[in-house]
């Protein structure tokens, strides 16, 4: 028995090196990340600011797949079935993450269970910008004109359950007003009809709405986070109107569950020197993300404790699963 005990451990010392050498050699061709989403919108700008200096760290080329649709749904299970050896990752946000638990009866894919948390990468508020042509200038103004005209104002969002719909129910349970959700299948279409007056107000992510902020074509009145915004800090929050409103974005890098740990700590360890560097911050901060890199261990306690967040918030809005 003791000889066959030895043999046993010598085979797996003998696996275990050959393993080690294996994931040493990682990453030998391009990795692949998935978008859930079309491109323009905040998680494939963020994903498209950390992939050349992250695959410069890892010694590979990365390369972005877009897959929209179902709020994110459909490229998140893309990834769920992906090989798990390291060569495709996902970049995710909250909605498909963490909201889509409680907005869909039944969802393709578990998000705790079938994908591995790599880190937190960036967390963005959602900005609260208006038409040109709607009279408001204030969280104070919106709410007046809000309740003065209930169901006039209209809200799009990038899909239902999305971070700019719950925001927006957010603000309705918060303020007592009753504005009307509009769901579009991205971002894109949804800014189209803002600025052409189609609808009136957007929680839109801040990566996404700067741009038009800037060229004078939309109107910001707040952000949703629970503090200013380093990219835009003369913007007021709602919470200075709104006491304990609080709505953020946030975005993080995950591999199918079952991806060797040895390949998550090689990435995570890389992507943090990525957010750590002075000038990738600075990109960062400038386009609305506030990098907010973490373990992942520590990403997935954030997960579980979003999920029960905004589960709360879907069931006091009323929001039934489709």
């Amino acid at each position: 028995m003791k000889s066959n005990f030895r043999a046993i451990l010598a085979a797996g010392l003998c696996a275990t090196a050959l393993c080690g050498s294996a994931f040493a050699a990682y990453p030998d061709k391009p990795i692949r990340v998935i978008v859930a989403y079309p491109p323009g919108g905040g998680t494939d700008i963020v994903a498209r600011l950390l992939l050349d200096p992250l695959g410069k760290k890892l010694g590979q080329s990365m390369f972005i797949e877009n897959r929209g649709g179902a709020s994110g749904n459909i490229g998140t299970e893309a990834a769920v079935h992906a090989p798990n050896d390291g060569y495709t990752l996902l970049m995710g946000n909250i909605a498909p993450n963490a909201i889509n638990v409680s907005t869909f009866k039944k969802l393709p894919y578990d998000p705790e269970k079938d994908l591995a948390p790599i880190s937190l990468v960036a967390i963005t508020p959602n900005i609260l910008v208006v038409n040109l042509a709607v009279p408001v200038n204030s969280v104070k103004d919106l709410v007046a004109l809000a309740k003065a005209k209930p169901n006039s104002l209209n809200y799009p969002s990038a899909g239902r359950g999305t971070s700019s719909h719950l925001a927006g129910e957010l603000f309705d349970t918060m303020a007592g007003t009753k504005m009307q959700h509009v769901p579009y299948k991205g971002g894109g279409a949804a800014f189209s009809d803002l600025l052409g007056g189609q609808v009136q107000i957007f929680f839109a992510t801040m990566p996404a709405a700067m741009g038009q902020v800037k060229a004078g074509k939309l109107r910001a009145i707040a952000v949703t986070s629970d503090k200013r915004s380093l990219a835009m800090p003369e913007l007021p929050t709602i919470a200075e109107t709104i006491p304990g409103y609080a709505a953020s974005t946030w975005y993080g890098l995950y591999a199918p569950r079952g991806t060797p740990p040895e390949i998550i700590e090689r990435v995570n360890h890389d992507l943090l020197e990525v957010l750590a560097n002075p000038a990738t911050r600075k990109q960062m901060i400038e386009q609305g993300f506030e990098p907010a890199p973490d373990s992942p261990a520590e990403f997935a306690a954030f997960i579980k404790s979003e999920i029960v967040k905004w589960g709360k918030v879907v069931k006091t809005a009323g929001i039934d699963p489709e």
